[in-house]
């Protein structure tokens, strides 16, 4: 007997089920690659204040493929003269202090003045995946919704400080793209949280009412760098205690050394749910633009920061080069395992391995 003429069993999983007919319109075409913009494309569409290029500028900045890196140089160079007219305002905090709450309730009130505002909000990267949330835009959402406004959440990479791989060349093609204000959001209070000073004109520090313990698990480099305080959440019970940590912070500055010679720093208090106080801050930034204008400190703090950068830069580029030598590359596996083993000290290792990358 023929196998098509046996006995169908409809219980059996061998029989063949008849076939769906599907409508190939319904079909998901695979997503076609995006095309690459030229270094002109980007360029021109900052410029014109394209915010879907402008987008993408960011993303190049920010890549660390090797290819993008040269064509965001190029990039960078052309936008270069017209940056620098923007103000830039770091802001952090503990966390729980209510620094996306804050940063929409003063965008919002930049953006009803007439102000364009950019956020660069740095989200913590996984130790353990690499991978980021990047919610800042769910955070702030009205904010994210304003013609004036952009919310551009970025994954910090492992970086230390506070900031991403690309925050800084983030920032200067905002500025070219016309953002009057660019607030960097950085991952939050710690031990290196200090890297964002080193890129912005003002440095706002964002803190809890309650003070007492708050106040001994600040780091003291970050106190020294603060050019603006404010106890965020001074509303309801936590008046009075927004009141007395405001009295326990600007005691503890006058111990220490101003960030900017012959400024005072401001400790404010605000409640960024109910808007009160927002605007009273945002004062005390300008009062501290305003300062850096009159003594000419402004140029000379940029100046010094861009010195800054071009020596951190250097020291990132010569470690990825050294890393991407072949002969290091297939070296390391093995000296990583004779560390581990006990073989050969830490010293000796990365001895050995410049060896290899001097050759």
């Amino acid at each position: 007997m023929k196998h098509s003429d046996a006995p169908k069993n409809p219980e059996s999983a061998l029989n063949v089920m008849p076939g769906v007919s599907i409508d190939p319109a319904r079909v998901v075409q695979p997503r076609a690659k995006r095309r690459q913009l030229s270094v002109d494309e980007h360029v021109h569409g900052v410029l014109n204040g394209d915010r879907i290029v402008l987008a993408r500028t960011i993303t190049l900045v920010e890549s660390s493929n090797p290819e993008h890196r040269l064509k965001a140089r190029e990039v960078l160079d052309r936008l270069a003269p017209h940056t620098g007219r923007g103000y830039r305002v770091g802001i952090t905090g503990v966390p729980g202090v209510g620094k996306s709450t804050f940063i929409e309730a003063l965008g919002m009130q930049l953006v009803e003045a007439g102000k364009n505002v950019a956020v660069l909000a740095v989200d913590p990267s996984s130790q353990v995946s690499g991978g980021s949330i990047l919610g800042d835009k769910t955070r702030m959402a009205r904010l994210a919704t304003e013609p004036r406004a952009m919310v551009r959440p970025s994954p910090c990479g492992g970086w230390v400080g506070g900031v991403a791989r690309g925050t800084r060349e983030a920032m200067l093609v905002c500025e070219a793209g016309g953002f009057d204000v660019i607030l960097v959001e950085t991952v939050g209070v710690g031990q290196s949280e200090t890297q964002v000073a080193s890129m912005v004109d003002c440095f706002l520090l964002l803190m809890l009412a309650g003070a007492g313990d708050e106040l001994q698990g600040i780091k003291r480099g970050i106190m020294e760098l603060v050019d603006v305080m404010a106890i965020n959440k001074a509303d309801g019970e936590n008046r009075l205690r927004a009141q007395q940590a405001r009295s326990e912070y600007l005691a503890a500055l006058r111990m220490l050394p101003p960030a900017t010679a012959d400024w005072k720093t401001p400790v404010l208090a605000c409640s960024s749910v109910a808007g009160e106080g927002v605007a009273e801050i945002w004062r005390a930034v300008e009062q501290h633009r305003e300062h850096l204008d009159d003594r000419g400190l402004l140029d000379e703090k940029r100046r010094r920061q861009d010195l800054y950068w071009m020596t951190q830069t250097l020291e990132q580029l010569v470690r990825d080069r050294f890393y991407a030598r072949p002969n290091v590359a297939e070296a390391l596996p093995g000296v990583r395992e004779d560390v581990l083993a006990g073989r050969i000290s830490p010293t000796g290792a990365a001895e050995r391995l410049l060896e290899l990358g001097d050759g």
